[in-house]
């Protein structure tokens, strides 16, 4: 592992299954648990955690699947069940009772499953995957076909898993994890210092390339474009067949929330062209049914009318947009972000 910004740790937790993570702050701090996404790893959020903050107890750890945590099957029939029992195995093995949660992307629906559990002082939605998942689905939510057709593993794209299989480090093509990061993490105009986007590249590759880990495994469906979920991996997990927190209005009680977003986010976005529906539309996948059979998910509509269902239910939701900003504002307005988010964490 290369070196660590000056005040981050490394260390492992002993939890459901040995997880890896970094840690800066006080140990007594109030603790903020950073929660990466899908092809990323706890140093996504090393930036923020250097140097250490003497109010808050910074901890990233690495998720299954993922970066240098103990490799485990993840179970898709659960949604992000299984990070959310990772966390909280993790927190209870660190003492840890009331943490302020930070969920990027696919951790957006894990922390919210974590808040289900156990209490928690406040939930931060960093660019989240929708409440009704990712992919085949309806502006209310209704899947667009009775097997959600259309999301999961079977639409990952081939090329891509392939150079993630065979540990690509270079910028050679536009399907490099490299180039994938540049072009979908962060705002068109972003780059990294290169010995950063190095480090975070070989981040990237360390994650679990199999049916278990990503993408998972498929199936075939009668249905456009011929590809259903199955029921192992990570992208299975993300399909709206598992993953689901539009029930979020219903918790009791309600922690603070904040939901963070670029406007220029490619990954979540009302019309991505990661997501089948925006792909078909667009002419790169052909058959494509029409809106009336299968729209373009509006993700940043549906996530912004479920946190409205918290406010009107008696939580309090403040929602921001980071005009410019790709689907890492963490990253690519790192001093905004960080000073609206401590802001936030003080006030709940």
């Amino acid at each position: 592992m290369s070196e660590l910004l000056p005040g981050v740790e490394a260390g492992t937790v002993e939890a459901r299954i040995r997880m890896h993570h970094l840690t800066s702050g006080p140990a007594d701090g109030e603790p903020v648990v950073l929660v990466h996404g899908n092809l990323s790893t706890g140093r996504f959020f090393e930036h923020l955690m250097s140097p250490a903050s003497d109010r808050w107890r910074f901890l990233a750890p690495d998720m299954r699947g993922f970066g240098r945590t103990e490799p485990a099957p993840i179970d898709a029939t659960r949604g992000l069940g299984d990070w959310a029992d990772d966390l909280g195995s993790y927190l209870d093995a660190l003492g840890i009772e009331r943490p302020h949660l930070v969920g990027w992307s696919t951790a957006g629906a894990a922390i919210a499953l974590v808040a289900r559990a156990r209490p928690v002082a406040s939930l931060t939605f960093l660019d989240p995957v929708s409440p009704y998942g990712y992919g085949g689905t309806f502006p209310d939510g209704r899947p667009c076909w009775e097997d959600f057709a259309g999301s999961g593993a079977g639409v990952a794209n081939p090329q891509f898993v392939a150079k993630l299989r065979e540990g690509d480090r270079s910028g050679d093509d536009a399907l490099s994890p490299r180039n994938v990061m540049a072009n979908t993490y962060w705002a068109p105009d972003f780059r990294l210092p290169r010995d950063r986007e190095d480090l975070l590249v070989d981040e990237i590759l360390l994650s679990t390339i199999s049916e278990d880990g990503y993408p998972g495994d498929a199936t075939t469906s009668e249905h456009w474009p011929g590809a259903a979920p199955g029921t192992r991996g990570l992208l299975n997990a993300l399909s709206p067949k598992y993953c689901d927190w539009s029930w979020l209005p219903d918790l009791d009680p309600k922690p603070p929330v904040l939901w963070t977003h670029g406007t220029a986010d490619v990954v979540v976005a009302d019309g991505s062209m990661l997501e089948l529906g925006t792909l078909g539309q667009a002419g790169v996948v052909p058959g494509w049914p029409g809106a009336d059979t299968f729209p373009p998910q509006p993700m940043v509509a549906q996530i912004r009318t479920v946190l409205e269902r918290y406010a009107a239910a008696g939580g309090t939701a403040r929602m921001e947009m980071f005009e410019g900003s790709g689907h890492g504002p963490h990253v690519d307005a790192a001093e905004r972000w960080l000073a609206l988010a401590t802001e936030f964490w003080a006030s709940a």
